[in-house]
């Protein structure tokens, strides 16, 4: 059974109140965090705690709150896949209660073995979140493999947001030209941010 437990913090969706899936099928950001996360992102794209009019790809959905959170705070289209079916019913409803539908889009697959979407944008998404369980996010080769797949669905000057926590040994760059630009911890959640390389912008 779901229930309201999240909020949109900021931007115009500010206060619109969204469902959750049950605690064991996802693990929600704090208000507190997701607000870390958001600044440190709008201060890395110049724009404080907004975002430019990017596309979004947001794997491992869960309740779609993060992709939500972008689209209140400006970007301009969300891609969410999530295989739970659970999950999947709530983000759906989400979406509807905020009135996203038109402005995103739902992929009920594997986001580990999937072919990652392409954006609608020639250039890429600008923003790519991967949450995946924390029982999953302990392997670096998987997810080097997956970050690689992303790689070429990442806009020059995009960033991918990869959530874990924090039993994860990565190489400095892996495969697609990415490197780990800037790292943070909130207690027991971990984020790493990915962009290309110079030479690949």
């Amino acid at each position: 059974m779901t229930k309201p437990g999240l909020r949109v913090i900021a931007g115009s969706l500010r206060g619109v109140r969204l469902s959750v899936p049950p605690e064991s099928i996802t693990r929600p950001l704090a208000d507190r965090v997701k607000e870390s996360l958001f600044s440190v992102l709008g201060v890395r794209m110049g724009t404080l705690s907004e975002l430019p009019p990017i596309e979004v790809l947001d794997l491992f959905a869960g309740s779609g709150s993060i992709g939500i959170e972008a689209l209140s705070r400006g970007a301009a289209r969300c891609v969410f896949v999530e295989r739970d079916g659970r999950a999947a019913r709530v983000l759906r409803a989400n979406l509807a209660h905020c009135g996203l539908n038109d402005r995103t889009a739902l992929l009920c697959e594997n986001a580990w073995s999937m072919r990652p979407p392409e954006a609608n944008d020639p250039t890429g998404f600008g923003l790519i979140f991967v949450d995946p369980p924390y029982r999953d996010s302990t392997d670096a080769n998987r997810v080097v493999d997956l970050l690689d797949r992303l790689a070429a669905r990442l806009a020059a000057r995009g960033t991918i947001v990869y959530r874990h926590g924090g039993r994860l040994q990565m190489p400095e760059q892996t495969p697609g030209g990415l490197f780990c630009c800037d790292q943070r911890t909130w207690r027991k959640m971990h984020v790493m941010l990915f962009e290309r390389a110079a030479d690949d912008v």
